[in-house]
């Protein structure tokens, strides 16, 4: 095993550090950092390569990180100083380890279904509303998520942490832009005729009178703009979920996932 103690913000500091705050680090090296008890189990759950653990004390672990340890002996592990651990740390009293991790980035030809369920989410801005859509999609089984134009990256650490760690099994797709997106969908309507649905505020029809079900695109408006005119143009319909109260619109993650228990629900059609 392969170990090192920090007590300076040396190299390998650094480079952990750059993974956890820079995006350009992480498409590079396809390497990211996870924290958060729940994340790490799901990374491990789902069989991620993990890189490097990283800790503070040995000693101080619960059963439980001893036996990430003992599972992963061969794994290099890192052991910090408490200031330059804390530093890492997303929170006051951070979990009792981090973790790296090798990433394979998905590409458009990665999602295959016969009978899909995809979401796009337009130029995502709030990290915990991506956690959480990416939570909610993988809760409610879709085959993938398209990321469209230029967002937040959804492996920063509090996106991953909002989703629980659900990232980890949810494929994902960079959609680098308009064009991409139209020629993918005149390819998914030749070869299994999927329906595009918007959801937006204006929509005509209510969902509560609307059958939705696979194969379906679901598309997500900006959070701070909504659905643009060339995302409507692409749809077949735009819905929008009724509401009695004084506000006239939700949380984009809450309304994704309303969207989406629907369109599970009526699972095969039925």
């Amino acid at each position: 095993m392969n170990k090192c103690r920090i007590h300076t913000e040396n190299d390998e500091y650094q480079i952990i550090r750059s993974l956890k705050l820079n995006r350009v680090k992480r498409k590079r090296s396809h390497e990211v950092f996870v924290e958060g008890i729940e994340c790490i189990k799901q990374a491990v759950r789902s069989g991620a390569e993990i890189t490097r653990i990283i800790i503070k004390d040995a000693h101080g672990l619960s059963g439980w990180g001893k036996s990430i340890l003992e599972q992963y002996k061969d794994v290099r592990r890192i052991e910090m100083s408490r200031a330059l651990y804390d530093n890492l740390a997303e929170k006051t009293n951070p979990s009792e380890m981090f973790i790296t991790v090798k990433i394979k980035p998905n590409t458009l030809d990665d999602i295959r279904s016969d009978n899909p369920f995809l979401l796009v989410f337009d130029r995502p801005s709030d990290y915990g509303n991506l956690g959480s859509i990416i939570r909610s999609a993988n809760a409610f089984h879709v085959d993938g998520i398209y990321i469209l134009g230029h967002g937040i990256d959804v492996y920063e650490s509090k996106v991953m942490r909002a989703s629980l760690g659900s990232i980890f099994f949810t494929k994902i797709v960079m959609m680098e832009s308009m064009e991409m997106l139209e020629k993918y969908i005149r390819t998914q309507k030749m070869k299994n005729n999927i329906e595009i649905v918007g959801t937006d505020s204006t929509g005509i029809a209510s969902i509560g009178d609307c059958k939705i079900s696979r194969p379906v695109m679901v598309i997500i408006g900006n959070e701070a703009k909504g659905m643009s005119i060339k995302l409507k143009a692409l749809c077949d319909r735009v819905i929008r979920i009724p509401m009695e109260g004084n506000i006239d619109s939700l949380n984009v993650s809450c309304a994704a996932s309303i969207v989406l228990w629907e369109i599970y629900k009526n699972k095969n059609g039925k």
